[in-house]
């Protein structure tokens, strides 16, 4: 996970924020990267109604905005307009929105200085998601007794119902095994144990130490929030006081030690949302004097989170690509539903957060539901939207589960990390077994066909204390389990998917990645790279391994283009990696997507990605699924010579044969690779390390310095070798690979 750097780039951000070049038309749609994307727009129906808009602040920072709804006829005129005015840069409206066309403008509450309009639509594919105002919310909280975030089939086992019992006294079992047997065993955490100051530069030593902080912290909160849960359910004082105990150890750590906001904000985080969770559980049963004790250690470390998330005019609301605030507003969010009324500053903590949370999830995509920072992180979002939103929903109504963002979320996982995925993919720890417990979590809680079919295809069960903190019966048994798509794509965050047969383990899938976050935060220099995975094995592979974020081998090879699938040039230089802002600039887009029973297409332009050393990168890659034969084509213009290399990765040796075909033999699956263009001559290289016990080799087909260059691939699953024939003689180009014809311009 991301370490004590984010400091420092939160520095960069602020700083950013000071000195952002405001001079321009639009200013709703500031140039500095990293600040937040006017939406909804382009004319996209909305799968949200109502949707959620966004914009830059105004550089006259102003007290309030005026936002300006008109509906359209079809001719473009305003049939009916409505004005909102908030004062932060984004609005929910608590009501849903006739169907049709829209467009939006919003101006400053002291000035005419309008931004260009916007248009979206609604239709009949739109879901209604309606939140109400903070004032209806928090009266609805205050009215709910403790314990406020567990839904009332959750206050007592005596009180289940037979098929409830049926379904969760076996996890009631497991998980009271699990807290009794940590009684003895579980370390007892210690500001003691954490004597590295916190630094500006991770080494070594100070990123096991925060790991060791995070690991510890984790363990100790989730037994507190595990044993307040069991006495919730079964008045079982042995869970009492075992909560009791390990709450104190948590309350005694000092807020400004190692795990402070400052040093870790993982722990001191979580050390907050356990202690918070526990109040909540335990109710009226936690004596007065522990209560107020507990309260007080979390009145200091969640001020310190807010101070974060809301300084600066708005931080988190300006620059929102912030992988810890995110989560971090998500943790602020529940920790002021559950402490209103306890805690004077919880209902500004709760106004400020709540609608916010909503409203954006994830800065990481668009409403669609997409990823942009890697599955493995995506995957540490689904954990933490399991422990927050279950809550949420009980204290307040509010369901985030059911938010059409979450029904896509899922669909995506299901695409890029398939029942059987032998690793994650793109970005940081792709090279991570996916945790089918987690993924599980979240899917069982979303009421969509896809996800009980990727429930029904996970093989596992999903955490032991999240189920049973969840509503009973889980929200995905409503639902009729179908699978989604063998093809799709997620343009928000520039991803493909492409599978032989979704609903087969033994499926092909070929992932494509063309990403407007570029570089950025835990994304890699990968644009217009791909994936190969076969039954369940690793083909053509991502190579490396993180050790920490950002630690010398990350920037140098596993964040490089050169450790991925894609175009380098001049003996490895690839894509722009650097700068806090900036890396969003080094960026990708999908240009088109197809897909069909028999194929599928996806075609990228990762120019920008170079930072202004090529002219112009667009690969294409074609699909056939009944050959299992990938195509893929590069074409490179540069303004001066460069040699260009077409890299490949594989987590076996690779053999070269006479024939011109590379091999990559993996166990049962194989995948040989061959150039159809005749001038890219394939040559190994050394890589960099390796996780212990793992095979990664690595070669590139690497083509003469010209100004110009294009490659020609096929990439053959399971070593067919099909017969290719490449036919120059008309006035387009035509590629017969197996019967699967594609035809190319001169």
């Amino acid at each position: 996970m991301k370490l004590t750097t984010v400091s420092a780039l939160r520095s960069t951000f602020l700083l950013g924020l000071l000195v952002a070049n405001y001079s321009y038309a639009d200013w709703a749609n500031n140039v500095d990267p990293t600040v937040v994307r006017p939406l909804p727009t382009d004319a996209r129906i909305q799968p949200q109604n109502p949707p959620g808009f966004s914009w830059s602040q105004h550089p006259t920072n102003p007290a309030a905005y005026v936002l300006e709804l008109n509906l359209l006829s079809s001719t473009g005129t305003v049939v009916s307009t409505q004005t909102f005015t908030v004062t932060r840069n984004w609005l929910l409206p608590s009501a849903t929105l006739a169907a049709g066309h829209y467009n939006w403008r919003v101006r400053p509450s002291t000035s005419t200085d309008w931004s260009t309009p916007r248009e979206f639509y609604i239709d009949a594919t739109s879901k209604n998601y309606v939140v109400p105002e903070n004032a209806a919310l928090q009266n609805y909280i205050l009215s709910r007794a403790r314990p406020r975030g567990l839904s009332n089939e959750n206050l007592s086992q005596s009180g289940w119902s037979a098929g409830m019992a049926a379904d969760r006294s076996p996890l009631l079992a497991r998980l009271s095994a699990e807290v009794l047997g940590k009684v003895t065993s579980l370390a007892v955490p210690s500001d003691a144990l954490w004597p590295l100051p916190n630094a500006t530069v991770v080494t070594a030593a100070l990123s096991a130490q925060q790991t060791s902080i995070r690991w510890t912290i984790n363990d100790v909160s989730r037994q507190v929030e595990a044993a307040a849960l069991v006495y919730r359910l079964t008045k079982d004082p042995r869970f009492k006081t075992e909560a009791i105990v390990r709450g104190n150890q948590l309350a005694a750590l000092s807020p400004t030690g190692p795990t402070s906001f400052a040093n870790q904000d993982q722990g001191s985080r979580q050390i907050t949302l356990g202690l918070v969770k526990a109040i909540d559980f335990l109710g009226s049963d936690l004596d007065d004097t522990t209560r107020k004790a507990w309260l007080s250690v979390i009145t200091v470390r969640a001020n310190d989170i807010f101070k974060d998330i809301a300084g600066v005019s708005g931080r988190l609301d300006q620059q929102p690509f912030d992988s810890h605030g995110a989560t971090n507003l998500g943790i602020m969010t529940v920790v002021a539903t559950l402490t209103l009324g306890d805690i004077p500053a919880a209902s500004d903590w709760f106004n400020y957060c709540f609608r916010a949370y909503v409203n954006s999830v994830s800065p990481w995509s668009g409403p669609e539901g997409g990823f942009g920072n890697g599955t493995a992180y995506a995957q540490y979002t689904a954990d933490t939207s399991s422990q927050l939103w279950p809550v949420l929903r009980a204290a307040t109504g509010v369901d985030l589960f059911a938010k059409p963002w979450s029904a896509g979320f899922v669909q995506f996982m299901a695409h890029f990390v398939p029942p059987g995925s032998p690793t994650h993919v793109f970005g940081d720890q792709h090279e991570v077994v996916p945790d089918v417990p987690t993924l599980k979590s979240f899917a069982k809680r979303v009421a969509t066909p896809v996800a009980a079919w990727y429930v029904n295809n996970m093989v596992g069960t999903e955490d032991t204390l999240r189920e049973l903190e969840s509503p009973w019966p889980m929200a995905v048994s409503t639902a009729v389990a179908a699978p989604p798509a063998n093809g799709a794509v997620y343009p928000s965050v520039g991803w493909a998917a492409m599978h032989s047969d979704i609903t087969d383990r033994a499926r092909t899938s070929i992932y494509f990645k063309s990403s407007p976050y570029g570089s950025y935060s835990h994304s890699h220099g990968d644009q217009n790279s791909i994936v190969i995975n076969s039954g369940g094995r690793q083909l053509l592979m991502e190579a490396g391994y993180e050790d920490w974020y950002a630690s010398p081998m990350w920037n140098n090879w596993y964040h490089q283009t050169k450790s991925h699938n894609a175009i380098t040039y001049d003996g490895g230089i690839g894509q722009k990696v650097d700068g806090v802002g900036s890396a969003l600039s080094w960026n990708g887009k999908v240009l088109s997507f197809s897909t069909s029973a028999s194929s599928d297409f996806v075609s990228g332009d990762a120019t920008a990605a170079y930072g202004g050393v090529l002219n112009s990168a667009i690969r294409q890659v074609w699909y056939f699924r009944a050959s299992n034969v990938v195509v893929v084509q590069d074409k490179l213009i540069a303004p001066i010579a460069h040699s260009f290399e077409w890299n490949v990765h594989a987590p076996v040796v690779m053999s070269v044969g006479t024939d011109g075909w590379v091999a990559i033999n993996n166990v049962d699956r194989s995948l040989c690779i061959r150039s159809v263009t005749p001038d890219a001559v394939f040559s190994k290289w050394v890589g960099g390390p390796v996780l212990a016990g793992k095979v990664e080799d690595h070669g590139a087909f690497i083509k003469p310095a010209a100004t110009t260059a294009e490659f020609l691939m096929v990439l053959d699953v399971g070593c067919k070798k099909p017969v290719i024939t490449y036919d120059t003689s008309g006035t387009s180009r035509v590629l017969n690979v197996g019967g699967n014809t594609i035809t190319l311009p001169k």
